[in-house]
């Protein structure tokens, strides 16, 4: 059983960082892709960073150039540094994972979930 929990949520003022950690365990990573999704009061929640199964990572738009998505294979550990945060980024932000029958790509719905955790920015 895939579990995940995540941690480093907190609040900052715009233009600060912060670096989200999701500890994973009960799984492989090498056949899974993993994911950070957030959903903002009131709005659906979206996909914010993924990493497949050869490393390679994508972003939302909204959030290219200022999000870094990485894991830590010997920690087992996903993280997500945000810089240069906006009042947008507001929301509670979630790590995900889902196996996956493709080496580069992430197609489907994220089977895995963890518990979320707050990140609030300020203006």
């Amino acid at each position: 059983q895939v579990q995940l929990v995540e941690s480093g949520g907190g609040s900052v003022q715009a233009g600060g960082s912060l670096r989200l950690s999701c500890a994973a365990s009960g799984y492989t990573q090498s056949r899974y892709c993993l994911g950070w999704f957030r959903q903002a009061p009131g709005k659906e929640r979206e996909r914010v960073a993924r990493i497949a199964r050869d490393g390679g990572t994508s972003y939302a738009d909204s959030v290219k150039g200022r999000f870094t998505i990485s894991h830590d294979n010997a920690k087992n550990t996903l993280y997500l540094q945000m810089n240069s945060l906006k009042p947008e980024d507001t929301g509670i932000y979630y790590c995900a994972a889902r196996e996956s029958a493709y080496y580069s790509a992430c197609p489907g719905a994220f089977a895995y979930w963890g518990q979320g955790t707050q990140v609030t920015v300020s203006s």
